[in-house]
């Protein structure tokens, strides 16, 4: 399968919950944006993509998968969180980028990998061959891993009230650590993994010194 040429330029953040990576998408879209780079998505200069979300489709499904209180069989999670990804696609990314913006997200299909494919045991492969099919191939140019022990991230303060997801606990953040660290070893040229236990300024200054070189690889070509 060979995504279509576009114009634009899409990063994708990765990590357990708790590792920084929203703060990093926040202060990274800042960064591009102070330099006049064309940063955000149709109609949001300035502004990032989250998963599942971005759209009225995408919202919804959000919420059924993180904010109810009921069990959701391992494949319909798979399956609703490549819906979500698929109208997103669709809608915001692919149109976003062929108008030569650069799209940054809050996760991707990296996050149905670790947490799907290997955190469930779904398979890391088959979880990959859907959501290739969903989203039509398309991947980021460039994906940030922001790296944190599954320790460290549990000690910090999250939402008002965890997610399904986080209510989980401890060991399912270990799996999908394992997931992570699975897909960097299988595909170490895919990705910018980053210290996430580093001071934030420290992780903000590595991550845009690595993407602005990414960008201007890219402007070469």
């Amino acid at each position: 399968m060979t995504p279509p040429r576009r114009a634009g330029f899409f990063i994708a953040f990765e990590g357990i919950d708790r590792c920084g990576k929203s703060t990093q998408v926040e202060s990274l879209c800042a960064a591009l944006l102070s330099q006049g780079l064309p940063v955000g998505y149709a109609g949001v200069p300035g502004g990032s993509l989250r998963e599942p979300g971005g759209t009225p489709t995408g919202e919804a499904l959000r919420d059924l998968l993180l904010h109810r209180r009921h069990a959701i069989d391992s494949w319909t999670e798979a399956l609703l969180y490549a819906a979500a990804r698929a109208q997103l696609v669709a809608d915001v990314i692919r149109p976003s980028l062929a108008g030569g913006q650069i799209v940054i997200c809050d996760r991707y299909l990296d996050s149905s990998l670790a947490y799907q494919g290997h955190a469930r045991g779904l398979g890391i492969d088959r979880v990959r061959d859907l959501n290739l099919w969903a989203t039509g191939g398309l991947l980021p140019d460039l994906t940030v891993l922001v790296e944190l022990s599954p320790e460290v991230a549990a000690t910090r303060a999250g939402g008002l009230t965890p997610d399904r997801i986080e209510r989980e606990g401890l060991e399912l953040q270990r799996r999908v650590a394992e997931g992570y660290a699975l897909l960097v070893a299988a595909e170490r040229q895919r990705f910018v993994v980053v210290d996430g236990s580093a001071a934030v300024v420290e992780v903000a200054s590595v991550i845009l010194g690595r993407v602005l070189e990414a960008l201007e690889v890219t402007c070469v070509r």
